[in-house]
Order: structure tokens, then sequence, then C-alpha cells
């Protein structure tokens, strides 16, 4: 990954990242998607999806910046995506679900295309 695309995948890996696991919450699956609770099964995948999002954003960082930078530029952008999640959740939470699904498909096309070299 290069250093010029790593920061848009890593920040939108980011935001989807915190949105999946905001969604894994009662709270915030009431507000965008009307039911009182969320199911085990969703709550489990939301969970899982988040975190392995979280874990690209991190090999997108390294990856372009080695382990020392890498990391510290991470924790950055999970603080942006946090930040953005927590913003839109409580004024737009269903443009935040829908700006997630927007991130999560950029940011895995961006990462497969550096990847891919093109």
């Amino acid at each position: 990954m290069t250093a010029l695309g790593a920061p848009a995948v890593a920040l939108a890996l980011s935001y989807a990242g915190m949105a999946g696991l905001s969604l894994a919450m009662d709270r915030h699956y009431e507000q965008v998607c009307g039911q009182g609770t969320v199911p085990p099964r969703r709550r489990r995948l939301l969970r899982a999806a988040g975190s392995a999002l979280l874990a690209l954003a991190l090999l997108a960082c390294t990856g372009a910046w080695g382990a020392t930078v890498g990391f510290t530029a991470w924790w950055g952008f999970l603080t942006a995506g946090g930040v953005l999640v927590a913003w839109l959740m409580a004024y737009r939470p269903r443009q935040a679900a829908a700006s997630a699904g927007v991130a999560l498909v950029l940011g895995l096309a961006g990462g497969i295309a550096t990847l891919a070299g093109g």
C-alpha cells in the first residue's frame, strides 16, 4: 500500500468498522432499524465485521508506513472514525449507517486497487 492511498483507505475502513461496532449496540441498532434489540446472531456478525475492518485499517497503515508510524497513524484514524460515527449517530443515525456502507465499499476497493498496483 502506498503512503498516498493509505490514509483514505484507513479512514474509510476505520469509519465502517466503528459504525459496525456501534450498530451491534441495542441503542444504535434501534435508532437505525427501529427494532428494540439486536438479534444475537446479527450482533456477533456486526462485532466480527467491525473488528475485522479495524484490523484491515491497521494493515493499511502498517503496510504504508511500517510498524511504528503505522500504529500511531492507525490510532489517529480510529479516533477520527469513532468521532465521525459518534457525531453522526447522535444527529443522523440512518445516514451514518448508509455512509458506513459507502465507506466500506470505497475502503475495500481502494485497498484492493492499491494492492493490485492500480
